[in-house]
């Protein structure tokens, strides 16, 4: 009967058959999924064009100076040298790598790196032309394989923060050789429906083989062309396409997409009160202004007002009276005062008899002079008189006792002079004495 062996017993025969036939082996491939954890280990896989072998680099193994350990990278080219075993955990063989030697990069890296060269050259990663993504977006178009872990964290922060958005999913294959069609058409449907705000590219974590769907020319040239911008979230944060780098934005996963569009309710109530302040104070500052041009207008009409030149007149009237009796009563007395001294002067060289005749001429011209300054005031206050008349009758106001009234055009056109002035139509404001009344002009004769 054939031996039947355990699981264990069967890895270990393997294991030391696999360890006794290659104790020391040098092997060449391209590096991808290479990972650095915090222990100090390298993982990485050596792959060609058929097959691929899993790799660990042990710190204890790490002879090599830092920077040669530091410059391994995904797409390099490495002859590595090591044993082959059996990890027993997983039943995997792999290779434990004692030195590594550079052998330049892979074709993958090359091929990378001479796209990215010549689409930089046609300006597709400007930053001049990349669009800013729409404040939370309401409508959003998604491109990714359906069911995927990308889709679900999408999704699940899109739900927590996208309070109302609508969302679609346009599925696509995101790796092989369909993909890179299938996004393409996906993008140009979506941009021929015009329907989203933002285009959303998500992908999860993959090898550089698996991501190297995202490194497609015609796919960078649809993304470049795309009328509605477009948001990238593929693969890890260590992971960067040529797709991301031609997006008008791109996010270091999936999760980081949605954080991007749609913020946390916090940071959401924070905008909306600091815009609620800000409006606050513009309309506090736009009133205030508003408020001292109007006073500065009620100032400048009240000084143009009939009624204001009016009082000004009859204040002016009323100083230039004063001024008159003052300068007549001054006058007299001036008058006055001469005539008595001349009085004395004559009673000293002129006897009683002289005095008496001269009294009575004196006298006389007294009257005289008395009667010639009257004449002046009455003649003067005729003239005040027929002045204060004059600037009364041009109150505006003193017809409306008459039964006249105002008509005022509409649009701070004045006062109505002419028929003319008016159309049929119009609104216009009849002013009485007390009180207005409202009217429109149905018909005009007599112009």
């Amino acid at each position: 009967m054939a031996h039947i062996f355990s699981v264990r017993e069967l890895t270990q025969a393997v294991k030391a058959t696999l360890e006794g036939e290659f104790p020391i082996v040098w092997v060449r491939g391209q590096v991808s999924n290479l990972s650095r954890p915090g222990s100090g280990h390298v993982y990485f896989t050596l792959k060609d064009g058929e097959a691929c072998l899993a790799a660990v680099w042990f710190k204890s193994q790490q002879w090599q100076p830092a920077a040669a350990r530091a410059a391994l990278a995904n797409g390099q080219e490495v002859v590595c040298a090591g044993r082959l075993t059996v990890y027993p955990p997983r039943g995997t063989y792999q290779l434990v790598v004692e030195m590594v030697q550079d052998q330049g990069l892979g074709v993958l890296f090359l091929e990378f790196e001479a796209l990215k060269r010549r689409l930089a050259g046609l300006g597709f990663f400007d930053h001049q032309r990349k669009r800013p993504l729409p404040g939370h977006p309401v409508r959003t178009a998604v491109v990714t394989a359906p069911g995927g872990a990308a889709i679900r964290d999408f999704l699940r922060l899109a739900a927590e923060r996208g309070y109302g958005a609508a969302i679609r999913i346009h599925p696509v294959l995101v790796q092989g050789d369909e993909a890179p069609g299938q996004i393409i058409r996906a993008m140009d449907e979506i941009n021929a429906q015009g329907w989203a705000e933002v285009i959303v590219l998500i992908r999860g974590g993959g090898s550089l083989e698996d991501l190297w769907t995202f490194n497609n020319e015609d796919l960078a040239r649809t993304i470049f062309n795309s009328a509605i911008p477009v948001l990238t979230g593929i693969g890890h944060e260590t992971d960067t396409s040529i797709a991301d780098l031609v997006a008008d934005m791109y996010a270091a996963t999936p999760s980081h997409a949605a954080q991007l569009l749609w913020p946390e309710r916090r940071v959401l109530a924070q905008m909306v009160d600091n815009a609620e302040g800000g409006l606050r104070q513009f309309m506090r500052a736009f009133l205030g202004r508003r408020e001292e041009f109007l006073s500065a207008r009620e100032q400048a009409l009240s000084w143009l007002s009939p009624k204001a030149k009016v009082s000004r007149a009859l204040e002016r009237l009323h100083d230039l009276e004063t001024y008159l009796v003052r300068m007549g009563r001054n006058m007299l007395e001036r008058r006055e005062a001469d005539l008595a001294q001349l009085r004395r002067s004559l009673a000293q060289k002129l006897d009683e008899r002289f005095w008496q005749t001269s009294g009575l001429r004196l006298e006389q011209a007294e009257q005289r002079v008395i009667a010639a300054v009257a004449e002046a005031l009455r003649r003067r206050e005729q003239v005040l008189v027929r002045e204060e008349a004059a600037l009364i009758g041009l109150d505006p106001v003193r017809p409306l006792d008459k039964g006249f009234c105002l008509v005022e055009l509409p649009e701070e056109k004045g006062y109505l002079r002419d028929a003319a002035q008016a159309s049929p139509g119009d609104e216009v404001r009849i002013i009485p004495r007390k009180g207005q009344l409202v009217a429109e002009v149905l018909r005009i004769r007599g112009h």
